[in-house]
């Protein structure tokens, strides 16, 4: 809900006033209910206040407690309220409208640098303990806030962004060449595998998961939490499986609606979004408020070219869904004319480093401007579905078969594919070879595929000097960008263990927070709900021949049946983008072919491999283009280079 920054002088100097003005500064580009600070001696802590949540409205930040003797500044919202009121046995009458900042001053009070693991939200604060002349902050699990910091010998600055710490006149701003050498090998939306690293080489961040402390002039940073849940949960039949995932999403998205304004939600046309949506829908009616959803549609000029599996166009399992749920006010937005070339700019100054999602920019900072036009403040998504509540893939169907197989459980597996068989229009005859192929696959002769592998496109000198390659091995970061294999349960388990799949929602959540004074809030990235999704067994989310199987049922009643039971139908994003580029193909050209000459990237950057790729880009462009890899290396070029021209 808020930028927060601080200075802590481990010299004991006195804070220059200049330093604060110049972090606070900063902020004064976005919009705030209340800025404030707080100073003594050789420590400042300073706040530029959004307030989202009822509770937030007149809360005053940074806030010292004189009782306990603890200053506190943060950016949060806790959802698990009721829980820390009992824990902490809070009195009946406080709880309604204490202020979030005020419940994590009071369980650090009884729990101190343990606070984070009973922490349930977004959020990254930082508090000093004057007793124990201790500074600490915290990170939530999965990074949703940002907390950027300073260090050397004398001083220790945090931010919740990056601009005010280069603010400050000891702060060199210079390139750090491991982040960029990272950001060009990682075929995937990750930037980079160490998430203590950022652009800058002395702007440091706190990872997801993370806390600091600072005492006698010693920093600590240690990981306070693991994601998995040690045990698998065991109930009696399906039903038992689909009522427990009601109870705990009911409850999870119901507490994500806290806000002091509008409440709105992206809505596409499939089951995540369709899910959040639904149970919001819901709860907000108790509160005679309605749902606002806004959903990116294709220009009407657009002539949709995919393959029939996909649906560009979303509309109408869009519309079956708000028809369905009710209590609903939709809109629908196409951003005529927007193309996201004219949005790199813009995005890089909103990200505040490279980015990799170029083809959906645009409409996703549009979006956010249109939902706080009509005063949203909290505006839900479902982003993270794909690992929690729809957990599922042909893949993992196909290893639960083949287990079936391998235990001699026919009758059951014959069930099993006569329902997906029937849900995917296929036959027996097809399923059952592949089956037997996959669980005995000694008695079948291997194939001669290879591998698919990303195009690396570094400058091999800068990856050699980096050791990029050796970097990212330590990290067990899969490189070929091609689909995933092996163990599904293991890949899932991993996805919540390891923090750099996790930076990128959390820059550009916070920054498009601050922006517009909205708050994207995402139920099927709550820690809840993911502990209770990784302890459900894998065979619910494939039962009845169902792909995702466990949200399927679940929603029974809840979602239409056209969007519950799409099988066959999978919803796609960007297929508009080279359609949006070719009003200006030239200029996008042009803006690609400086690359090879004067490329502030030249060092960093293959040339000869930039060249090969222009050459295999039509003066007349064709819309499955940005499916290639060549788009994607170009583009992500393309904005490297913005970015080292504009701020080296």
């Amino acid at each position: 809900m808020s930028a927060i920054a601080g200075i802590l002088n481990l010299n004991h100097d006195p804070i220059n006033p200049e330093h604060m003005e110049g972090l606070m500064n900063s902020f004064q580009k976005f919009p705030a209910d209340k800025v404030d600070s707080w100073t003594k001696d050789h420590l400042f802590f300073g706040c530029h206040a959004q307030w989202i949540t009822p509770e937030s409205v007149g809360e005053r930040l940074p806030c010292y407690d004189h009782e306990r003797n603890l200053l506190i500044t943060a950016d949060a919202i806790i959802d698990n309220r009721e829980e820390l009121f009992e824990k902490l046995q809070i009195n009946q009458s406080l709880r309604s409208m204490l202020p979030d900042s005020q419940l994590i001053l009071l369980a650090y009070s009884k729990w101190k640098e343990d606070v984070p693991k009973y922490l349930v939200g977004d959020f990254a604060f930082v508090i000093w303990d004057e007793k124990q002349q201790k500074l600490f902050g915290a990170r939530d699990f999965s990074g949703t806030r940002t907390l950027y910091f300073y260090r050397d010998t004398s001083r220790f600055a945090f931010s919740t962004l990056i601009e005010p710490l280069l603010k400050l006149p000891y702060v060199e701003k210079k390139l750090n060449e491991q982040w960029l050498a990272q950001f060009l090998v990682i075929p995937t939306l990750v930037e980079a595998a160490d998430t203590s690293i950022t652009v800058y080489q002395n702007i440091e961040q706190l990872p997801p998961s993370h806390s600091i402390t600072i005492k006698n002039g010693r920093i600590t940073i240690s990981k306070y939490q693991s994601i998995p849940p040690d045990d698998t949960l065991k109930l009696k039949s399906d039903y038992e499986y689909e009522e427990a995932f009601r109870e705990v999403w009911n409850k999870v998205v119901t507490e994500k609606v806290r806000s002091s304004g509008q409440v709105g939600s992206h809505l596409s046309g499939g089951l995540d979004s369709g899910s959040v949506v639904s149970f919001a829908s819901r709860a907000l009616r108790k509160e005679n408020k309605r749902l606002l959803t806004f959903s990116y549609i294709l220009e009407e000029t657009f002539n949709d070219w995919t393959p029939g599996y996909y649906v560009a166009d979303e509309t109408p399992y869009i519309k079956e869904t708000v028809n369905y749920v009710g209590n609903i006010e939709d809109h629908y937005l196409n951003f005529p004319g927007k193309s996201p070339l004219e949005e790199i700019d813009d995005f890089l100054e909103i990200m505040e480093m490279p980015y990799k999602f170029f083809e959906n920019s645009f409409w996703l900072k549009g979006i956010s401007e249109e939902a706080a036009s009509k005063g949203v403040k909290v505006l839900l998504n479902g982003a993270r579905g794909n690992h929690s509540i729809s957990w599922g893939s042909y893949a993992l169907n196909m290893n639960y078969y083949t287990s079936l197989m391998k235990r001699f459980r026919w009758v059951e597996l014959n069930k099993e594919l006569d329902n997906y068989c029937e849900n995917f229009i296929t036959g027996k005859s097809i399923m059952l070879p592949l089956v037997i192929k996959e669980a005995f696959p000694n008695f079948f002769k291997k194939s001669n595929n290879t591998q698919y592998e990303f195009p690396s496109f570094i400058n091999q000198s800068f990856a050699q000097k980096t050791k990029v390659y050796e970097k990212l091995n330590h990290y067990g970061i899969d490189l070929s960008g091609g689909n995933v294999t092996g163990n599904l349960g293991e890949y899932r388990r991993n996805h919540y263990e390891q923090p750099y799949f996790w930076n990128k929602s959390g820059v550009a959540n916070t920054n498009f927070s601050l922006r517009y004074s909205l708050w994207d809030r995402d139920p099927t990235n709550d820690l809840r709900v993911v502990r209770f999704c990784l302890s459900v067994p894998e065979e619910q989310y494939v039962k009845h021949g169902m792909i995702r199987s466990l949200i399927r049922r679940s929603t029974e009643n809840i979602l239409p049946e056209k969007v519950r039971m799409n099988h066959n139908k999978r919803g796609i994003q960007g297929a508009d983008t080279i359609h949006r580029l070719s009003k200006n193909w030239k200029g996008f050209l042009d803006e690609i072919k400086k690359l090879d000459r004067n490329s502030a990237a030249a060092e960093f950057i293959d040339t000869d491999f930039l060249k090969n790729s222009i050459s295999r880009i039509d003066e007349k462009p064709t819309p499955e283009l940005v499916w290639k890899d060549d788009f994607k290396i170009l583009t992500r070029s393309l904005i490297v280079n913005k970015f080292l021209e504009k701020y080296f």
